[in-house]
């Protein structure tokens, strides 16, 4: 496996660095494992993906989630570079969407959809091969992927000028827009900006007004000091799950990104997935890590399809491994995603938002020397009347104070009126 060198990061002019800055969540480090068209060696590499792949899916205990669900019925969105359909483990699983990127790229030209179709495969992947036991799969091998293409790879002749374009400015929000009304539970954005638009904000927001789980990369401009990093957009928006990175062996990686916004946290160092062609990508950095968490997402909307984004979001929280000391940190969270553990938080609370609020006719609370208060049952009936009869009396009383108010103040009249001399009697 050939590990390339890390691509440098121009500065960009100040609105081309909104849209610069959407591709420095690319994959920091990627190195392609070419597979030969057929025989032993191509058996092989598929095998060492797989193997790969295990060992991430294993520290977050996704074989123990399939259990209960497989992400059957959902479909995420992959709002990135656009998935490949052909990819080996992503067999009809790719419903390609619009291209909001459509125009900056000589015409004619083929995109590679490197980094969408790497980030399909860990939500998604199927697997390949014999009884599927090659290759990647993903968290949710039974979702399904949305693909809408709004960033460009680095590497496309057209980056230049979806940078400089304003055209393209608002290329995510439409995107999201786009998969909340073409039936996407869960939004997977592997993607940022330092720059908080108007558009984007109100998007996220229709997608959770619309009942929609929305994922994003918290961002890769992490130190390996303590120094905290700048917010990065979509993931610093309220209701968005905002993933950091961590090793395997639970410590956050030095790129990722630290500030408050950090939700949760997920492998982000050395994950392996699909590529393009015949090929597997092995990448570092919070895409990745967001992609894993949005397949936990999708495997909760699966079992729980009524599960708010709020309760989705406090199932995955309340439910993480390797809490920080403190319950929380700017570095990774609230913790590790734990699928297993996430599954069955989400049930709990689904369970309790099924329960009626209230006690029960007949239960009892508190203590003390009074006793127990007992909870009296509401009779609508009695509560009707009773209303009826103090609306009644109500009724009464005011025309009461209305009369004797009237008398009063004619009685007053007529003692201030002078009195009038008898007229005289006739002779």
């Amino acid at each position: 496996m050939l590990t390339a060198p890390r691509a440098r990061r121009g500065r960009a002019p100040a609105r081309a660095r909104r849209a610069a800055l959407l591709l420095a969540l690319a994959v920091p480090a990627a190195g392609l494992l070419g597979i030969p068209a057929a025989g032993a060696a191509a058996q092989d590499v598929g095998q060492q993906a797989r193997s790969a792949d295990l060992a991430v899916l294993r520290a977050m205990r996704v074989p123990a989630a399939w259990r209960a669900s497989r992400g059957s019925g959902v479909t995420v969105a992959v709002l990135d570079t656009g998935a490949d359909p052909a990819a080996l483990d992503l067999p009809g699983v790719v419903t390609t969407g619009p291209d909001y990127t459509r125009g900056a790229d000589p015409a004619g030209y083929q995109p590679p959809h490197l980094h969408g179709t790497y980030i399909a495969s860990l939500i998604a992947g199927r697997g390949n091969g014999p009884g599927r036991a090659e290759g990647v799969i993903g968290v949710a091998p039974q979702a399904r992927i949305l693909s809408v293409r709004v960033i460009l790879d680095d590497s496309e002749p057209g980056f230049g000028v979806y940078n400089e374009n304003a055209d393209y400015y608002d290329a995510i929000a439409s995107g999201i827009r786009y998969a909340v009304r073409h039936g996407a539970s869960v939004i997977n954005m592997s993607l940022g900006s330092t720059v908080a638009t108007r558009s984007m904000r109100q998007a996220i927001g229709f997608a959770v007004s619309r009942n929609v789980v929305v994922v994003a990369a918290a961002g890769n401009d992490g130190q390996s000091g303590g120094r905290y990093t700048p917010y990065s957009y979509p993931a610093s928006f309220s209701g968005v799950i905002s993933v950091a990175a961590v090793s395997a062996g639970g410590q956050r990686a030095s790129f990722s990104d630290q500030n408050s916004s950090v939700v949760i946290s997920a492998p982000g160092v050395g994950v392996v997935g699909d590529g393009p062609g015949r090929a597997y990508l092995r990448g570092s950095g919070t895409s990745p890590a967001s992609a894993l968490v949005a397949g936990v997402a999708a495997l909760i909307r699966s079992k729980y399809p009524r599960l708010s984004p709020a309760l989705v979001t406090q199932a995955i929280v309340g439910s993480a491994r390797r809490v920080p000391h403190r319950g929380y940190s700017t570095a990774t969270g609230f913790g590790e995603a734990d699928a297993a553990a996430a599954l069955a938080r989400a049930g709990r609370l689904a369970g309790q938002a099924a329960r009626p609020a209230g006690l029960a006719a007949g239960a009892h609370f508190g203590g003390g020397p009074a006793g127990p208060v007992v909870v009296v049952p509401r009779d609508l009936a009695r509560i009707a009347a009773t209303s009826a009869i103090a609306a009644a009396a109500l009724l009464c009383f005011v025309a009461t104070v209305i009369a004797l108010t009237v008398r009063r103040r004619r009685r007053r009249a007529a003692a201030r009126r002078p009195a009038r001399l008898a007229p005289p009697a006739a002779p």
